[in-house]
């Protein structure tokens, strides 16, 4: 209930701040933020982890389905109409004929195979994997046994059938950035990642590392008199003071914000009216790696969700933009179990459960952590006096935000702290701690439960809705009691515009992830020509 009143609260505030009855102008510039790092890891979006490069792939790229933020629900994005098998495995889709790459050639079935097979390389271990292994055979391309998925089938140019491996809803998996969808006579050749080639609205003109990414209007795409803009320039800032400096400047038209910010723009007058403020699917953690010794125990883990004082944390340094975490699904999610309750803040009995364990003495990790003041080395340095008060010391080590993903999906770490999506479908979410799920799509802690297993499978092969969420709320109970990771907080997202900006979407699943297409800026705003 908790979860749909929030959602329900952003969703009410988008509507009556953005006046959606205003009719849309035409032309101008929207300048975007990405505020996750000071550059974008690659313009190949296949190969990203980060949410700070989904950020210009919206502008660029387009899935098989995209997010209705305002339904909070997939629909679908590059076809027009779908048909499902009795038993809910096969889909059959015909796809938009009217959909064209930025190079001018039309969007075939071809290409969306294409782009599967792609992303399904196992010596290439795409981060979209995950998400296209429910597809039928494409585990066996990802080990190398196959060349195809046999569960794509091209029936036309314009029709494709695709067989999944079990009954879900394939919108929750095939709407990211992760699963583009790239032009097969192109993607192949080396300048496609100097100079990408999508469907979206806004075609590529320009990357300026470490600055900007520039992309105007796209005459042909597929959506009647969209986008409104005519450019758009997504600048990175990764840093909180920047960004405030160019927001108060009216050099930007949105900025991300930080707790202190959020404290500042709540308590002016101005600019209090212009935060939308959304109930994000992303789980803030310390992942704990198995493979260094004491970690290996549960009861050391416990203890490290015990001995940290999370509530406090989230009050002072979080300045309360955030929730209390439980376990790894959040508020927003449908199988939230809002009588799971946090572990406690309790150092004595952290100092048994260490005991017990054989380390009554302590012991010494490293602890890798980027700058980001949510998430990174401000949360760590508040947590180390803690675990020292159990015997537990922690050295930071210190990372940018481009390679945390890399580090972690490989296993390279002792500890470490970040920000994951954890919805919106829950079984997709829970899924990352699956035994069959890799280190390099998304079990970064490398979990392995046996009971937990069994319970995903039982969720996946349940056609009831209602037994299929009771199965997801004790596999994230199960996952809360084996704490393969500090449960800190999910995340409260909320995003500054200027008054002249129209058309924001409430994104749970990213408040940073916008339709650009539906974006437009009044005739007040600075880029309005």
């Amino acid at each position: 209930m908790l979860a749909k009143l929030a959602i329900s609260t952003a969703l009410a505030l988008a509507v009556s701040t953005h006046s959606y009855a205003e009719t849309p102008r035409n032309g101008g510039t929207i300048r975007f933020t990405a505020p996750y790092g000071s550059s974008f890891s690659s313009l190949d979006i296949h190969t990203s982890h980060r949410a700070q490069d989904e950020i210009y792939a919206k502008a660029i790229h387009r899935s098989l389905y995209n997010w209705d933020a305002s339904n909070n629900q997939p629909v679908l994005e590059l076809a027009k109409s779908v048909d499902v098998s009795e038993d809910g495995l096969t889909y059959t889709y015909k796809l938009r004929d009217d959909a064209y790459f930025h190079h001018g050639r039309k969007m075939t079935a071809d290409d969306i195979v294409w782009s599967f097979t792609r992303i399904m390389d196992g010596a290439k271990a795409y981060p979209g994997a995950r998400f296209v292994r429910i597809i039928k055979g494409a585990v066996e391309v990802e080990k190398g046994q196959a060349k195809e998925i046999s569960g794509l089938k091209k029936i036309d140019d314009h029709t494709l059938q695709i067989t999944l491996t079990e009954r879900v809803d394939p919108g929750f998996y095939l709407r990211t950035a992760a699963t583009s969808i790239y032009p097969a006579d192109e993607a192949a050749k080396e300048s496609f990642v100097i100079k990408p080639i999508g469907l979206g609205p806004f075609k590529f003109v320009e990357h300026v590392p470490g600055s900007r990414l520039v992309a105007e209007r796209w005459e042909k795409f597929y959506k009647l008199g969209k986008p409104h803009a005519n450019r758009i320039v997504i600048s990175t800032m990764g840093e909180a003071s920047a960004r405030d400096v160019a927001f108060r400047n009216k050099e930007i038209d949105v900025s991300i914000l930080g707790p202190a910010q959020y404290v500042a723009y709540q308590a002016d007058p101005e600019l209090s009216k212009g935060l939308l403020e959304v109930p994000e699917v992303y789980t803030r953690i310390m992942g704990m790696n198995p493979d260094f010794k004491p970690f290996a125990d549960k009861r050391v883990r416990q203890a490290i969700n015990h001995a940290i004082d999370a509530d406090l944390i989230i009050k002072r340094l979080n300045k309360n933009k955030a929730y209390r975490a439980t376990s790894w699904l959040p508020l927003s999610s449908p199988a939230y179990d809002k009588s799971l309750k946090p572990y406690a803040y309790d150092p004595e009995k952290a100092k048994k459960l260490l005991a017990d364990a054989g380390y009554s003495g302590g012991f010494e990790f490293e602890w890798t952590a980027t700058p980001n003041e949510s998430w990174g080395v401000p949360i760590v340095e508040a947590v180390i006096p803690m675990l020292e008060k159990v015997g537990i010391k922690a050295k930071i080590k210190p990372v940018e935000g481009s390679v945390l993903a890399g580090i972690v999906s490989k296993g390279d770490y002792q500890a470490y702290i970040w920000s994951n999506t954890s919805g919106p479908d829950p079984l997709g979410s829970l899924k990352c701690f699956h035994s069959a799920t890799p280190q390099s799509a998304c079990n970064y802690t490398a979990f392995k439960n046996a009971e937990v297993d069994k319970l995903l499978d039982q969720a996946g092969d349940e056609r009831d809705p209602g037994m299929r969420i009771e199965h997801l709320k004790k596999a994230n109970a199960l996952i809360q009691e084996e704490a393969p990771m500090w449960f800190f907080n999910y995340n409260k997202a909320v995003m500054a515009y200027q008054p002249w900006l129209k058309g924001l979407q409430p994104n749970a699943t990213e408040l940073a992830f916008q339709n650009y297409e539906d974006l437009w800026v009044d005739e007040t705003s600075p880029a309005a020509k």
